[in-house]
């Protein structure tokens, strides 16, 4: 749902400007020092990217999630890597705040998270526990006022940026499933909390993640999110099916950028007189993946409507994410074989595309969790209505 076309555009606008002046020319020096200039980091701060989702009461610009995705689309055209650095705060870190903090814990968190004075992240995988996150053994426990948390938490995005963690921990020991997981907000500084060391991944890089290890953390009652146990898992998930559209719209963006890329190439690479566009076979891969690429787009936008209309959206979002981040690993593909050699090279920028989109198919739940997601909500709702 769109609110203000003509706001909306202004916005988009900026962002289109920032991607091509500022974000497009640094993609190299992120990719040699595996880090986003504080510079641009800053400018981000300044044009609102890090409250896009955060309320207006709190100092967000509270887009709608068509509005979300469309600015996505736009900040999908350039590394992924950047998206990165606002991701979890304007995703998976605060929305469980937004969605079912207390007023105290919105008035808070919301207002550091809207500036990008504190970068917010989400801890729920764990080294036994990725795509069975149910199965979470991290542990709070009830000490007066006070919860004390012991575990670790495994490939957690910004985690070395972060000020705070939408963390999910076991209040009943008893309960070995969803039902006993709870929610918290753990300030990084909470003693107790470290690091481990940064992850080497096969792409994005200045994006980070590393391990979260909590021993012994003593972290307030208060910070309970919504104030009761048992609901961290329901959090979750609701946070992860607009985290996934949010996801499947960055896609679109990535895969319209490679697919620019190479147009451009196969335009002005020449073989045989002529250039290589011309060839039918390299037409095809073209337009399977333009094709491809305004298939999920199409996908995205009705599931941000759908979200935004009120509607149950967890078999939708799924199918967004499920297409979109398949969809984007064969564009890139397809792009690499238009490039030929240069696609294996570094210097053309196609290869890190290759390598940085692999992982759309795994966070926020692997393309496999989507399906059985897809499926078993399919057999659900077949059931209620022959019951």
């Amino acid at each position: 749902m769109i609110r203000d076309q003509e706001t909306l555009n202004l916005l988009v606008d900026n962002v289109a400007r920032f991607v091509r002046e500022r974000l497009v020319p640094a993609e190299e020096i992120v990719a040699e020092t595996d880090e986003i200039p504080a510079d641009i980091v800053d400018e981000m701060k300044s044009l609102g990217l890090f409250g896009l989702s955060i309320p207006e009461q709190y100092g967000g610009l509270d887009l709608t999630m068509e509005e979300e995705a469309l600015v996505m689309f736009e900040l999908g055209h350039t590394s992924p890597a950047f998206r990165s650095v606002i991701g979890t705060t304007v995703g998976i870190g605060s929305q469980g705040i937004v969605i079912d903090g207390t007023d105290e814990q919105k008035t808070l968190y919301l207002p550091k998270l809207a500036t990008g004075e504190l970068i917010a992240s989400f801890g729920l995988t764990e080294p036994g526990a990725g795509s069975d996150a149910a199965s979470l053994e991290t542990r709070a426990i009830r000490d007066g006022d006070h919860y004390v948390i012991n575990g670790t938490k495994r490939f957690i995005t910004n985690a070395p940026h972060a000020g705070i963690f939408t963390l999910m921990a076991r209040t009943d020991p008893e309960d070995k499933r969803a039902g006993g997981i709870s929610a918290f907000i753990v300030d990084a500084g909470t003693a107790g909390l470290s690091f481990g060391k940064r992850d080497k991944k096969m792409g994005q890089r200045g994006a980070h993640t590393c391990d979260v290890i909590l021993e012994n953390c003593r972290v307030p009652a208060r910070n309970l999110i919504g104030g009761k146990e048992g609901g961290g898992f329901k959090t979750a998930m609701k946070v992860l099916d607009k985290g996934r559209i949010h996801i499947a719209a960055i896609c679109v963006g990535v895969a319209e950028r490679i697919l620019a890329d190479a147009l451009r190439y196969a335009m002005e690479r020449r073989q045989f007189g002529q250039p290589i566009a011309e060839f039918q076979l390299v037409q095809a891969m073209l337009a399977d993946s333009r094709t491809e690429s305004y298939a999920a787009r199409t996908m995205v936008l009705d599931a941000a409507r759908r979200r935004d209309a009120g509607l149950q959206v967890s078999t939708e979002a799924s199918c967004a994410k499920l297409f979109a981040s398949e969809m984007v690993g064969r564009v890139a593909d397809r792009a690499v074989q238009i490039f030929g050699g240069a696609g294996y090279i570094s210097d053309y920028g196609i290869e890190r595309f290759y390598r940085d989109v692999r992982v759309f198919r795994l966070y926020e739940g692997t393309s496999q969790i989507q399906q059985l997601v897809i499926a078993r909500n399919m057999i659900r709702e077949a059931s209620g209505r022959n019951a």
